[in-house]
This record gives structure tokens, sequence and C-alpha cells, in this order.
């Protein structure tokens, strides 16, 4: 008995946007501080990067790293993270019970983006800020010198702008767990409001809203329409965010079986999406932006930890095989949607449920995750877009 496997390369089903393979970092137990960056580390270059890290994350090639947050974000003052280190203030950071240092910022993380051969996508605090300081911090990156923030950023020793096309209009505003939470109609004016100031700098930002936290979430669906219906106009994109533990399944097999919850959640997020461009009848198409996903198994790797601690080991999960298995699962997932999906964020990158792990002071390894991560990146099925 014999089988034949045809296989026709040219029949593209969805072009794929490299940026659905990439990563976030977020302040949050050892992702930056000795993760990312560790000075006086033995791989350390003079900027403080760990190169063993870098050199496994060029591995993974991902193209491009969501930063802030994630919840830190929502109360995060961009201001304390620029200009000189010694006079940077630490602040306790109510999201994670820890004190952020503050020692690794804008610059820090546009340098290792540059470094590491990846893009930013950054994220605005529009909890307990706003529109003014989302229009300065864009500002800040992005505009010429001759300007009050482009001076500002050029006096701190970065006189070229960074160009950041991609930005996300906060972070999951519905969660109750959320700095400055919001409505529905809340968020959406003001998403709307923000993007729409935004424009008014550069029209060719990609601007993403947030969709609900997650499928789970008693206004599933229902959010994503209320949202839409203030700022579709006005945004490129949805955020969505999943994550998948084994013991939240009764059996090996369940678990294993589980992408299918988010390609059904994403098939539901479109739904919601197409009525609102229906509605208010928009030629403009949705995209999706999954830019938190993962096995994360919130019972055995939470966030416990010393109360305002510096950078202590918070949701280091070790991962499996079966786990490994999940996140290939995803990842085709996304695949499969690639056509509405435009933007992907495996959270998160190191140390914090993440593929790549350290030890302070001591070396840097795979784990079970990062392979079919790498594999798929660097391997993508049709091409890329």
């Amino acid at each position: 008995m014999s089988t034949r496997l045809r296989i026709f390369p040219d029949l593209v089903q969805n072009p794929i946007d490299p940026r659905l393979y990439g990563s976030f970092i977020e302040h949050l137990g050892r992702a930056v501080y000795t993760g990312l960056y560790e000075p006086g580390h033995p791989t350390a270059d003079a900027q403080g990067f760990r190169r063993d890290v870098l050199d496994l994350v060029r591995e993974l090639n991902v193209p491009m790293v969501r930063y802030p947050g994630g919840n830190f974000v929502s109360a995060y003052d961009w201001e304390d993270g620029v200009g000189p280190r010694a006079q940077r203030p630490c602040r306790l950071d109510y999201a994670w019970g820890v004190t952020e240092t503050n020692q690794f910022g804008t610059n820090e993380f546009m340098a290792w983006c540059k470094v590491a051969g990846t893009a930013p996508m950054m994220a605005f605090n529009l909890g307990t800020r706003g529109l003014d300081a989302a229009r300065q911090l864009v500002e800040y990156c992005n505009a010429s010198i001759g300007t009050k923030f482009g001076d500002q950023r050029k006096a701190h020793g970065f006189a070229d702008p960074y160009n950041v096309r991609t930005w996300c209009l906060g972070n999951e505003m519905d969660g109750p767990w959320q700095t400055g939470r919001k409505t529905a109609d809340e968020y959406g004016r003001l998403a709307n409001e923000t993007a729409n100031a935004l424009r008014q700098f550069d029209p060719a930002l990609e601007l993403i809203a947030c969709g609900s936290s997650g499928p789970a979430m008693p206004a599933f669906a229902e959010w994503e329409r209320v949202v839409l219906e203030h700022c579709y106009g006005q945004v490129d994109a949805l955020s969505i965010h999943l994550y998948v533990c084994e013991a939240g399944y009764k059996s090996l097999a369940d678990y294993l079986a589980c992408p299918v919850v988010m390609e059904n959640q994403m098939r539901d997020v479109l739904a919601a999406c197409d009525f609102v461009k229906a509605k208010q009848r928009h030629k403009k198409t949705m995209m999706l932006s999954f830019d938190e996903w993962n096995v994360w198994d919130m019972a055995r790797f939470g966030a416990k930890c010393e109360r305002w601690a510096e950078a202590p080991p918070q949701l280091e999960q070790l991962y499996t095989f079966a786990d490994a298995l999940v996140v290939g699962g995803m990842l085709l997932a996304l695949l499969r949607q690639s056509g509405r999906v435009r933007y992907a964020c495996l959270a998160q990158l190191v140390n914090v449920i993440a593929p790549i792990m350290t030890a302070p002071g001591g070396g840097a390894w795979r784990q079970t995750i990062f392979h079919p991560f790498a594999q798929a990146s660097r391997f993508p099925p049709w091409g890329p877009a």
C-alpha cells in the first residue's frame, strides 16, 4: 500500500503577514530585567542587552514585539522611562504588585529592537492617562527635531525619529483587573477621539483598538460591536487575547483540541466586525490583532512574590510537550485565519510564560514551545504576504 501527497505551492489560500509571528514584552517579572536587559552579565553588550537572549530571539525570527504592556501600561507614565537613568523615578506598579525602577524605557526598547532586528508595536496608557499622553508619546517617538518632543528626544541622546508605525489604543479595557477600566461606550469614544487626534499627526499610523479580553467575558462580542460603532472608521485592527491551559480541560485529548476555541473566537469577533461594517456602510474591512496568546496555567504559575519587590520571578511557567503541541495548533489556527489576522503576539518572549528562559548571571535556554514557533516563523506554508 502506498500513499501519495500532492502539494500545490502556487495555490495560496490567504497571504500571511509576517507580523503574525510577533511577540510581547511587558514590564512584568523578569521579562525585562535579567531577561532582555542585565548590565554586568557575561554576555551583556555595551547597552546592557543580553546577547545570549538576542541570539535566541533572532532564532525565533520575531518581526515585531509589543511593549510595554499588558496590564502594566494602564498606569504607566512613559515620561518616567526616558532621560538620564539617575533621574528616573521608581514607581509602584499596581498591576503586578512590584516596584518598577524605570531603568529600561522607551529609548532602551527602541535600541533593543534595532539590535534584535525587530519592529516595535507600542501601547498607550488609556487607563490613567489618555489622548494627550498618547499624542505626546507619538511625537516623542516620531516627530522631527525643532519640536518640543522631538527636541526632548534629541536631548536624551536620540536625534533621529523612530518612525514607529503600529500603536495599541490601551490594553484589555473591559477587564475588572484593569487600572482605569472603561465601559464599551466610554472606551469606544476615547479610542475614536485618540485615533482621530493621532491621525492629524500622521494619517498612516496603524492603530489597534481593544476588543474584549477573551471569549469568557460576559460582554464578549457585544463589547466589540459597541466599541467599533464608535471608532470603526478610525482604527485598522481590533485586539483580542486568549490563554489556555491543560487544567481547564477534562482530558489530554480535549486540551490538545483547544485551538478550536481560538479559531471560534476569531470567527465570532470577525462576525461583530463585519456587522458594524455593514451597518455603517464602511468599505474598509477590519483586521484582527491577536496580540496576546499562549498556554498559561494561572493556578500553578501565578503572580506570587514579595509585595513591591523589584523584578521578582513571576509567571515563570515550565512547558511540557503537550503545551508545545497546543502552541503549534494555535499557530495553525492563526494561519487558517491569516486573511483577517494582520498581527499576532506570542505572550510573552522571555521568562514570563515564555519560550525563552534565563538565569540571572547565568545561561539562557529554549522551552518546548520555542520549537513550533521557530519552525512556523521561518517556514510559513504559503510564503510571506
